[in-house]
């Protein structure tokens, strides 16, 4: 029987435990998008778990999603991660990217532009915190032409490189949550006729030819995909699962041949028949992430682990509270308490200040 702190291997990477750090995003980047030194300390801190996966970083300033959130489309961000990917690597952990494009789920005051761009021109119908102290709701968004589309592409692939130059041991490819690659997935967001709209087989074609790209370019060995089928959130809306499974299915099956590192799936149900389903269709190194409106205990990521129904679990509230909880977990210590009122809150309180075990 597999164990939550055995060693795994999942391409390039090697965990030295089945504890993953979840994309987490904690909006510290200044407007500059620049990761500080308190990114460097934040995930220096958190290395002593199998993974850390990065919080979604943009690749072009079109694609921003938030206030706060870091870059990898200039030598200044680069350089950011460079000292980020250092510090991990100094307490013999790895590392990997998120890259992202927001796709519609944006706003000017964040990106500097007056619509975000998509799989169609359809409104999420959701509203998102700008530069003010209201919410505003989000625009209608520019759907993408063909030449657009391979712009994405490209960028994706851009960001991806920039990310292995920094010293990342690795990329994860964001699929999920409502943003761009999701927004082509879902139909209740693509209406296109074209290529990339109609049939779950075109809707997974922008998903498919992104990561083939970022594999030719850096290696499939080093590279993730992260999933939320059937997530319902920020408008990318999938309630028929015949055509959930069609449509994931086709997506892995267009990535097959390439064996990347793993597959990263947010589905509440560690138990699910879809899970299973994905799983097996993917047929390798899978992380599942059970937690997103529940935190995920510790019972529960032994169960996923030691019952075959993942090869490692994302962690994320947890982890933000306590840096060091695969140490905590193995030695069964108390937990920090989760202060979510700081999830997003400039500054270091709630980033780096929550106390860690003494080792020694």
């Amino acid at each position: 029987m597999t164990t939550l702190f055995e060693p795994a291997t999942a391409g390039v990477l090697e965990l030295n435990n089945r504890i993953t750090m979840a994309p987490l995003t904690r909006s510290r980047a200044g407007q500059d998008g620049v990761p500080t030194d308190m990114h460097v300390e934040y995930y220096k801190q958190r290395a002593n778990n199998g993974l850390i996966v990065t919080e979604g970083t943009f690749f072009e300033d079109i694609n921003r999603a938030f206030l706060g959130q870091p870059g990898i489309a200039t030598a200044d961000q680069q350089e950011g991660w460079r000292k980020v990917a250092q510090a991990v690597h100094e307490q013999d952990s790895n590392i990997v990217m998120q890259i992202m494009h927001g796709g519609r789920l944006t706003l000017p005051s964040i990106n500097g532009f007056d619509q975000g761009e998509s799989s169609s021109a359809i409104a999420p119908g959701v509203t998102l915190h700008g530069d003010g102290e209201s919410r505003e709701e989000v625009p209608t968004p520019v759907a993408l032409d063909a030449e657009g589309i391979k712009r994405v592409i490209q960028k994706f692939t851009e960001g991806a490189r920039r990310a292995i130059d920094a010293g990342m041991d690795g990329v994860e490819v964001h699929g999920a949550n409502g943003y761009l690659l999701h927004q082509f997935l879902a139909p209740s967001s693509n209406d296109r006729t074209d290529e990339y709209g109609g049939s779950p087989e075109n809707r997974a074609r922008l998903a498919i030819e992104v990561i083939r790209s970022i594999a030719d370019e850096i290696g499939a060995d080093r590279l993730g995909l992260r999933i939320s089928p059937m997530h319902n959130i920020q408008g990318c809306i999938e309630e028929d699962e015949d055509d959930v499974r069609a449509t994931y299915k086709a997506l892995l099956d267009g990535i097959a041949d390439l064996n990347i590192a793993y597959l990263s799936i947010l589905y509440q149900d560690a138990e699910s028949d879809l899970v299973a389903y994905l799983r097996e269709s993917f047929g390798g190194f899978t992380i599942l992430n059970t937690g997103f409106d529940v935190v995920t205990e510790l019972e529960d990521a032994r169960y996923i682990v030691e019952n075959g129904l993942a090869d490692a679990v994302a962690v994320g509230r947890e982890i933000i509270a306590n840096p060091d909880l695969s140490y905590r977990w193995k030695n069964n210590l108390a937990l920090n308490s989760i202060d979510s009122d700081t999830f997003y809150t400039p500054g270091p309180h709630g980033y780096i200040d929550y106390p860690m075990v003494d080792e020694g």
